[in-house]
């Protein structure tokens, strides 16, 4: 970042535990050395490098506890159809971007259904219609189904035979990841590798500093994952490979052979509400015949599960529907019996999504030291009475699902991430939502919501010192300079009625406050994002 020994950032905000009022930081040798004020900070390293923050606001970087980087840099890129509002515009989109880009594989990533005014699902006839025999792979929103066009079907022998095929809708379960296959094995090396850096890029603009990779067999395969690992970047990539095992032995071949920091992430258990292929006990309220998919049942999870915790790996699974969490929740319990809550605990396993979870097995997962792997903007898109998830369980179920309050009240560590592409990378997001739960009761505080994703998105991560996420003397220099609406003196203001959802705690309490995050609040912008002392972005 410098040549010198020391920086010294003044004239902002610091978000520190240490220094709730501090408005200066000191920097040497990629730590944080010192917090308090200007006027003390330059008596205290008068030979520092000084940076003015204009009023900027530090806070520690952000973690992304759940990303897919190549999936996130080819919607960046390429055909991002989260923007298309009914059928007609998305095939508009289709047209527009095959016509700007000519040659290839078209893939698109986003459309969802359940916003638009008809609900008509995109058909491969609808695309051949506009692609004629021109390979073409459009995931729903969720990643769990996808249509493809003729042209892209082709290509995968005996396809028909697949489970989750469809002659005309979206294909799910192994239909679609062979599709998916054929789609990622038409793009070159450099279309990858250039989507892999733009998607981290992206998260450094976005005061990301580490995010964690879910990848598998079925997400991107070994060479993806290959190339990520080989990627030189300023951000951080904690990798985990979704596939199952059933023996220690197999745990540390697997461990060895993908230098994977665990064997967790995306290992499904199911799929998706949106697609349908998330693991009811109960039927779909839109889909009476329909209880979701299972690819993993309790003897497999179980088995993975203790493969894992006798060989001390993180192991973890995606997991969203009820029966998919009692399953592992009870595959949990058998570990546990096996080897005790404390061995259990300290591999760190971990659960992505965890939608619909209930108070008895939260209490089991707080006991046992699970971490919940969320993702906030869940809820903000999906969530109401009108939304996605009561489309399909009904407005009462619906109601229960991302129990944020839940969890945090009975010890569950909550780590925060994106599931980007499916929604916003952008952190403050996932904040924001977190403390906007459109069900009554389920909201975190801004403070809790900060946390999970920083701190505990590092907790969960396997960093586990007490420190790092956080700006205190001793710890590493992460951080982002952020430029808060309203400046600096929005932070600084009494709380106000709607404490709760708009700040972390009255100032007075010498807890530091967060930006204003209110639903029509304009989020902070990034100006500068640091990593161990050296600026990766701004």
């Amino acid at each position: 970042m410098t040549t010198f020994a020391t920086t010294l950032l003044l004239g902002g905000r610091i978000h520190s535990p240490a220094a709730p009022d501090a408005t200066a930081i000191a920097i040497r040798d990629g730590v944080v050395a010192w917090l308090g004020s200007d006027d003390v900070g330059r008596a205290l390293h008068p030979d520092a490098a000084v940076v003015d923050l204009e009023g900027g606001f530090v806070a520690p970087a952000f973690v992304d506890s759940h990303v897919h980087l190549t999936a996130t840099g080819l919607t960046v890129a390429g055909l991002d159809l989260r923007t298309a509002t009914s059928l007609p515009d998305l095939l508009t989109l289709l047209a527009e971007h095959a016509a700007q880009q000519p040659d290839g594989v078209i893939w698109g990533h986003g459309w969802d259904e359940s916003g638009w005014p008809e609900r008509v699902i995109p058909t491969t006839a609808d695309l051949d219609g506009v692609l004629g025999g021109r390979p073409a792979y459009l995931a729903r929103v969720d990643v769990h189904s996808a249509v493809a066009t003729t042209g892209l079907r082709q290509l995968v022998p005996g396809l028909a035979d697949s489970a989750g095929f469809s002659e005309q809708g979206p294909l799910t379960a192994d239909a679609h990841h062979r599709v998916r296959a054929a789609a990622r094995n038409l793009l070159s090396a450099t279309q990858r590798r250039g989507a892999q850096r733009a998607a981290l890029d992206l998260a450094a603009r976005n005061g990301i500093v580490a995010v964690h990779e879910c990848a598998g067999p079925e997400i991107g395969g070994l060479d993806d994952w290959a190339d990520l690992r080989a990627t030189e970047h300023g951000v951080d990539i904690v990798g985990y490979w979704g596939e199952a095992v059933d023996t220690a032995a197999a745990a540390r071949d697997l461990m060895n052979r993908t230098g994977a920091h665990g064997l967790a992430g995306d290992l499904f258990i199911d799929g998706a509400l949106g697609s349908r292929t998330a693991w009811l006990q109960q039927p779909y309220a839109d889909a009476p015949a329909c209880c979701g998919n299972t690819y993993l049942d309790t003897d497999a999870v179980t088995a993975h599960l203790l493969a894992c915790t006798e060989a001390g790996i993180t192991a973890g699974f995606h997991v969203i529907g009820d029966a998919a969490v009692a399953a592992v929740v009870e595959a949990l319990d058998r570990t546990v019996a096996a080897f005790g809550a404390p061995a259990v605990a300290r591999c760190g396993h971990r659960l992505e999504h965890l939608e619909m979870v209930d108070a008895e097995q939260a209490r089991r997962l707080g006991s046992w030291g699970v971490v919940a792997s969320m993702q906030p903007n869940f809820d903000a898109l999906w969530g109401g009475a009108d939304g996605m998830y009561a489309q399909r369980l009904g407005v009462d179920r619906a109601q229960g699902l991302n129990p944020f309050a839940l969890l945090a009240s009975q010890g569950v560590p909550l780590a925060f991430g994106s599931d980007s592409p499916v929604t916003s990378i952008n952190p403050w997001e996932s904040v924001r939502a977190a403390i906007s739960h459109r069900t009554s009761g389920s909201a975190i505080s801004a403070r809790s919501a900060f946390l999970a994703a920083t701190r505990g998105a590092w907790r969960a991560g396997g960093v586990r010192d007490g420190m790092t996420g956080t700006l205190v003397p001793g710890a590493v220099a992460s951080y982002a300079v952020w430029q808060v609406p309203g400046g600096a003196d929005a932070l600084d203001v009494t709380a106000p009625a709607d404490a709760v959802q708009r700040w972390s705690t009255d100032p007075r309490s010498r807890v530091p406050a967060l930006p204003p995050l209110g639903p029509d609040d304009e989020l902070p912008t990034c100006l500068q994002t640091v990593h161990r002392g050296e600026q990766i972005h701004g």
